[in-house]
């Protein structure tokens, strides 16, 4: 099966993201996909991703969370409508709340899984509870409250910081 991750939907202005942008050579390139109701992407942490020997940095997880968060709100709102990734008007999410309870130590050495349900859609606010599992065992939870954020100010904010 050769499904398009919701990041290769997204305009080349807003694919630089340290975490999901397909134009940051240096950052995680999640790649974030429906898996029956849920949303999936996999990450192979490095060793340079390093908090103590062993496991995982805390601060990599949360923004694993805090991206496929996003992803996941905007794939989200098109489902609901009805409407495929492609179509305009775009549907772009930023973070406005993250929540992140770390339950153990997640170990370095294997794929991580960040699996998302889609909790609410509430007008332009949608809320993703996330988790994190290594080896099938969830290390990390997650709550992303994502807000709609029309195309036409993303590319305003983005002129203006050249400004």
């Amino acid at each position: 099966m050769n499904t398009k991750a919701f990041q290769d939907y997204y305009p080349d202005h807003l694919s630089h993201c340290y975490g999901c942008g397909k134009l940051n050579e240096h950052g995680y390139q999640i790649k974030t996909v429906w898996d029956g109701e849920e949303t999936l992407s996999t990450f192979t942490p490095q060793p340079h991703h390093t908090a103590i020997p062993g496991f995982v940095y805390g601060g990599l997880l949360a923004s694993l969370i805090d991206c496929h968060g996003t992803g996941s709100a905007a794939a989200a709102m098109y489902k609901q409508e009805g409407r495929e990734m492609d179509t305009e008007p775009s549907f772009r999410f930023l973070t406005g709340t993250l929540n992140v309870k770390y339950l153990k130590p997640t170990p370095i050495n294997c794929t991580l899984q960040i699996r998302g349900k889609i909790r609410e859609i509430k007008g332009k606010k949608v809320t993703v509870d996330v988790k994190v599992l290594a080896n099938d065992v969830v290390t990390v939870t997650g709550e992303v409250i994502t807000i709609q954020v029309p195309d036409k100010y993303i590319k305003e904010i983005i002129a203006n910081a050249g400004a």
